[in-house]
């Protein structure tokens, strides 16, 4: 037998116009340019230009509130199908310098052959029965954006026979590889790890005894080239430090990615266009919005006009009701959109403004040892936003400023304890550890433990783990990597 009982539950419901607002906020100036311009696309009674809200009577209003009543297809949103985007992304940490004052310039995009084009194109080139074309395709469409093959012979050996219906052995599909693959443009393209990369790039130039020694040294002892046992090396070839050096230089040179060298294979970059600008004017910053984030909107007079002649007409057939009702919802729509730019723009003014004040010392100067610590609930608190609409204005974006156009999440960072007992960034620790970094003899580099007790000394007391977790987010190999002959 069925049981009915009553449950209260208590939901967090947003309006369309709120979740509007929410995407709008978290898109970066180009985004929101492109959302723009769909909306004005898709909704005939906006129009660019400046605003004219009031050309709606209110009278007229009335008229058709009645209509909105019967014909009402808004839906409440569940809050949970929306925040699934809160978190702040990782970002690419390449920018472009730009000044508002600078002329707008379009950026000219690369266009032509696509990588895995040209390896296709340069199969023309060679003689091939039907099986042969087909692996040696099979082998290039394999082949990642680096230019290496990562799959194993017997999966691609199986592929074949699956997708392709190609049966075939390894040492066809490896055979084809080495006399073909290997030797189409950009060199090393097709290997299968950086020894055979490297080794292949190496064989395709003219022979010397370097690059003979080279070969020798990857072939036979890659491990100890790769961790830096400069003595062992030199006592298995019997090598001066002189022919070391050049044995080191000569492979340093090659490239260990050959597919990102190709121009054609690099994704189009998007131009980045600062979304905020702050400038140095008399001792004092002073924060601009990008005019591209304030385009300015009206509702239609065209589509006003319509609803008053509706309003004078006597007679109002039921065409003209869904047509006034049409009209309705598109004139509701540009307001809605309207004054979701207006709080877009209010809301990363006072966002980013209250970063800049919260930074002042680091965009007066430029100096990255004076960037406070600072979360994003530092400044939700400052502001009285939540920490989710923080997080949306920091999305992406970007600022402009007498140092250069800047990533709005470096900004942010944790705190640690110096030897003060004060608050100092992460970011100021990483600045100092980097520089120590680049002082130090190649020829004896700086353990983790060492750096750690540098870092003492100058008042920053912190572990040696977590030297070692700040030299990995920089992207600095371990001291034994970092050592030169």
């Amino acid at each position: 037998m069925l049981k009915q009982s009553l449950h209260y539950k208590l939901l967090q419901k947003l309006s369309p116009q709120q979740i509007q607002l929410m995407k709008l906020i978290q898109l970066p100036t180009q985004a929101f340019e492109e959302r723009l311009k769909q909306e004005i696309e898709e909704n005939p009674a906006l129009d660019t230009g400046k605003e004219e809200l009031d050309a709606i009577d209110d009278d007229l209003s009335n008229e058709y509130d009645n209509l909105e009543n019967e014909k009402n297809e808004a839906e409440d949103i569940n809050i949970d199908e929306y925040l699934s985007d809160d978190e702040i992304p990782n970002y690419k940490t390449q920018a472009n310098n730009y000044s508002a004052d600078d002329e707008e310039k379009n950026m000219p995009y690369a266009s032509g052959t696509s990588f895995h084009q040209s390896l296709k194109n340069q199969l023309n080139t060679y003689h091939f029965n039907d099986e042969e074309l087909a692996i040696a395709e099979f082998l290039v469409g394999s082949i990642d954006d680096s230019g290496y093959i990562r799959r194993n012979i017997i999966d691609l050996v199986d592929d074949l026979a699956f997708t392709a219906n190609v049966f075939t052995t390894e040492e066809k599909v490896v055979s084809i590889l080495k006399k073909v693959i290997h030797t189409l443009d950009p060199i090393g393209v097709g290997a299968r790890n950086l020894k055979e990369c490297l080794i292949i790039q190496l064989k395709r130039k003219e022979s010397t005894k370097i690059r003979t020694l080279a070969i020798q040294i990857l072939e036979t002892a890659f491990d100890h080239f790769v961790k830096k046992h400069y003595k062992k090396l030199q006592e298995k070839f019997t090598l001066s430090e002189e022919e070391l050096k050049e044995v080191n230089t000569e492979i340093s040179n090659l490239n260990p990615k050959p597919g990102s060298s190709y121009a054609g294979n690099n994704k189009i970059a998007e131009q980045i266009v600062p979304d905020f600008s702050i400038k140095l004017i008399d001792g004092e910053l002073d924060l601009v919005l990008n005019a591209r984030n304030a385009p300015e909107l009206r509702v239609s007079k065209e589509y006003s006009n319509m609803l008053k002649g509706y309003q004078e007409t006597n007679v109002k057939s039921k065409s003209q009701k869904d047509a006034v009702f049409f009209i309705k919802q598109k004139l509701d729509a540009a307001k809605w959109f309207i004054d979701a730019i207006r709080q877009r723009q209010q809301t990363l003014l006072i966002t980013m403004d209250t970063i800049m004040q919260y930074q002042y010392d680091y965009f007066l100067t430029g100096d990255e040892r004076k960037l406070k610590p600072m979360i994003l609930k530092d400044i939700a608190n400052k502001i009285n936003m939540d920490i989710s609409t923080v997080s949306r204005v920091a999305n992406s974006k970007y600022v402009s400023t007498p140092y250069g156009t800047k990533l709005i999440k470096d900004f942010f960072s944790e705190s640690m304890k110096n030897d003060k007992g004060e608050d100092v960034s992460t970011k100021e620790i990483k600045k100092i550890l980097e520089t120590v970094i680049l002082e130090e003899s190649k020829k004896k580099p700086l353990t983790d433990q060492k750096l750690a007790e540098i870092l003492k000394e100058k008042g920053y007391p912190i572990a040696r783990r977590t030297v070692a977790k700040y030299r990995e987010q920089l992207d600095i190999p371990v001291a034994r990597l970092r050592k030169e002959i």
